[in-house]
């Protein structure tokens, strides 16, 4: 008999609203900040420089106000799960990536993202949560969709990190955020394969089964991966190998089929 489909997670959606928010004024501080020597520093995300990568996150903040100003979808259209945005967005990576390099061309990114902020502060105060947004997937729960916004901001942030790091640079991480976006690539990992004979914990936030095999019910699993957020999202997203995240101690794995490499990026 199949297992009984898990119900959706759900957010706080007060907690994301802050979130989202207080997430990008950090990243709004950063980028006013930077010299123009740390704009042009390399990423790892291929060919952007720091400063195509703050102008992916500008127009992927942006878009909380585009969507939540454009007519709502007809109820007769399906709603996207969360659980499976992080897998219809990658069919969309060649024009995201098209996009941040052209705003980065545009001009000034400081005065854009202190423009952005009121809108931004409205659009996320203003919107109800039964409010359903056009996205680039497909219809979703405006709640559901701020959960992307928190996954964009902490994934981003930590890019920016990485790249600042001969700076001196480390840019905080909003604590509801780095959850959201903890607990959605956890979920998508479950959703993308199936089963229960593999634990992963993600101390403190997520816990999920997957992978086809003997569904443990109690007691001890036999196959178990733990990390910490940050290498769990690094891992999710195709930042960090799986094989060097084992060997480096910062993912564990017990149990012949505790192997993610063959399930992993979820996103990217």
């Amino acid at each position: 008999m199949p297992p009984a489909k898990k119900r959706p997670r759900r957010y706080d959606s007060a907690k994301l609203r802050a979130a989202v928010l207080g997430q990008y004024g950090t990243l709004r501080a950063a980028v006013a900040a930077l010299t123009p020597e740390q704009s042009a520093l390399p990423t790892r995300l291929g060919d952007w420089t720091v400063r195509e990568l703050a102008a992916h996150i500008l127009l992927a903040s942006r878009h909380i106000v585009t969507v939540t100003t454009a007519p709502e979808p007809p109820r007769a259209e399906a709603t996207l799960a969360l659980e499976e945005w992080p897998h219809a967005i990658r069919a969309h990576a060649g024009p995201i990536g098209e996009d941040a390099r052209q705003r980065a061309a545009d001009g000034p990114l400081p005065e854009a993202y202190g423009e952005l902020a009121g809108e931004l502060d409205a659009a996320l105060s203003g919107t109800p949560d039964e409010r359903r947004v056009v996205t680039r997937v497909g219809p979703m729960r405006f709640p559901d969709y701020l959960v992307t916004r928190a996954v964009e901001l902490t994934v981003h942030t930590d890019d920016l990190n990485d790249a600042l790091a001969p700076a001196g640079i480390e840019l905080p991480l909003n604590r509801d955020a780095l959850a959201a976006t903890t607990r959605l690539l956890a979920d998508a990992l479950a959703s993308a394969a199936p089963g229960g004979s593999v634990e992963v914990r993600v101390p403190p936030y997520a816990v999920v089964q997957c992978i086809e095999g003997p569904r443990h019910t109690r007691g001890t699993p036999p196959n178990v991966v733990e990390t910490d957020p940050l290498t769990w999202i690094r891992l999710a997203t195709g930042r960090l190998d799986w094989a060097a995240a084992v060997e480096s101690a910062k993912a564990g794995a017990s149990g012949e089929r505790a192997d993610l490499s063959a399930v992993l990026p979820v996103l990217g």
